[in-house]
């Protein structure tokens, strides 16, 4: 084996991978921005204080310090038809729009007990896009807090797969 050959390959290759992506990047391919999300700045804000005032923080932990909210975002994005989210973002403008004329401040601006009579009022709604919209926030919401990591493995003690084995252990018959 001729290493002389080998390191010449070697630093070809190394300079020819660096080429490839300075021309990649300059030819628009690879970008530095990061990926447009399904919802506007505001909208994620609402369902940060959504998931906030289904499971706020306490003497433990909250939805937001496992990262609910950015769960529900890449969900709702990613998992569900352009029909649902759709009417997710129209639910959050309601929403929105509800908070301002009951309170004049914005949903995520407004106290702990107004937020939740606010979705309260949609909980109980004879709209029944209200009432899935809640129900889908609420169910998607706990479904993100329980299964994070954090809780799986500091509240719920889940241990991974295969679990114990005790091969050596008296049996009393």
């Amino acid at each position: 084996m001729n290493r002389r050959t080998t390191l010449k390959g070697l630093a070809a290759g190394s300079i020819g991978l660096l080429a490839f992506g300075y021309w990649a990047k300059e030819a628009g391919i690879f970008t530095d921005d990061l990926p447009a999300t399904l919802f506007s700045t505001s909208e994620q804000t609402t369902l940060s204080a959504i998931t906030d005032t289904i499971i706020p923080k306490g003497d433990a932990i909250g939805a937001l310090d496992v990262g609910t909210d950015k769960f529900l975002e890449k969900l709702l994005e990613k998992c569900y038809e352009t029909d649902v989210q759709e009417k997710v973002k129209n639910q959050l403008f309601t929403l929105e729009s509800s908070a301002n004329n009951l309170y004049s401040t914005s949903f995520s601006n407004c106290t702990q007990t107004e937020r939740e009579s606010l979705l309260i009022t949609l909980s109980t709604s004879k709209n029944e896009e209200e009432k899935e919209f809640f129900d889908l926030m609420k169910s998607q919401t706990i479904r993100g807090f329980r299964t994070s990591k954090s809780v799986m493995l500091d509240y719920l003690k889940h241990e991974i797969a295969p679990g114990r084995y005790n091969g050596c252990v008296d049996v009393n018959s």
